[in-house]
């Protein structure tokens, strides 16, 4: 089987067409028809079906797709072992909302320019679904929120940055004290659904307050315009920078012991591509040291 036919099915697949697949891969439309006629034949079934003026995978297309992109990128990284490339294939890396805009564009930065050949796959998500796609080897690594339960020997988590948990009110409030706040103003609620959610639910537990809840939002940002809009007060990580702009509001701390945020990187001990963890992880080492 010639990888080149994978790579021809990948893309109609991707792109819903014979002709656009053929512009990408600068060949003619007849000859991606014939190489996926040819895998068709060595596969055994039909891949891919018309449905109207597009072209779809079958369900032997799709059920073979994953696997066809796992096979060209092991088939990229054994050419560059051969060639003798320190650094080279694909890496795929998960990041939540926070960190997409905060800690990862200068790292990244610093990884593009140890790494120029090394293809990178970002996935923004929950942290609960990135360690469940990380675990289940579906990505490479993750940045997100550390669990809070132990993890298995198979993973490894180092932590990137500490946010402590404050109180977002709008710039005018009068109020200083943040307990006081929480008790009495309309409350934002982080989505419990998310990590950092059940963080300060469970501060407001344990200090005993109930507070006037007006909405749960699962986006940080969200929560932050709509509190610098007047529509209430919420407890939230203080997380990287940038935060959305123009907006008009105030951190207020939490008396001490301040509940803490971990944010950090989660891989796999066993992952096949433990060299561009590594890799990520020193361009991490760089950026903090910037």
């Amino acid at each position: 089987m010639e990888t080149r036919f994978l790579e021809d099915l990948i893309a109609v697949a991707e792109l819903g067409s014979m002709a656009a697949a053929a512009r990408r891969l600068g060949v003619t439309p007849a000859a991606v028809a014939q190489r996926i006629r040819a895998l068709e034949l060595e596969i055994g079934a039909p891949l891919i079906a018309r449905a109207g003026r597009t072209v779809q995978p079958t369900e032997a297309g799709a059920a073979i797709l994953a696997r066809s992109r796992d096979v060209l990128r092991n088939v990229q990284e054994m050419r560059a072992v051969a060639a003798g490339e320190s650094l080279a294939g694909e890496i795929r890396l998960g990041a939540i909302s926070t960190a997409l805009t905060g800690l990862l564009p200068g790292v990244l930065k610093h990884f593009v320019a140890e790494a120029p050949q090394v293809e990178l796959y970002v996935m923004p998500g929950t942290s609960v679904e990135l360690y469940r796609r990380v675990s289940d080897g579906e990505l490479d690594a993750a940045i997100l929120v550390q669990p809070q339960f132990s993890l298995p020997k198979t993973c490894v988590f180092q932590m990137l940055r500490r946010e402590p948990l404050v109180v977002l009110a709008p710039r005018r409030m009068k109020r200083t004290d943040p307990h006081d706040i929480l008790r009495h103003e309309p409350f934002i609620r982080y989505d419990r659904n998310h990590w950092g959610g059940r963080l300060a639910d469970a501060y407001l537990r344990r200090i005993g307050i109930r507070p006037r809840e007006r909405l749960e939002l699962d986006a940080l940002e969200a929560i932050a315009v709509m509190v610098s809009e007047g529509l209430g007060v919420s407890l939230v990580p203080d997380w990287a920078s940038p935060w959305p702009a123009g907006i008009a509001v105030r951190k207020i701390a939490l008396p001490a012991p301040v509940p803490v945020r971990h944010v950090g990187l989660l891989w796999r001990r066993a992952s096949p591509r433990l060299r561009l963890v590594e890799a990520l992880r020193s361009a991490m080492a760089a950026q903090k040291a910037s």
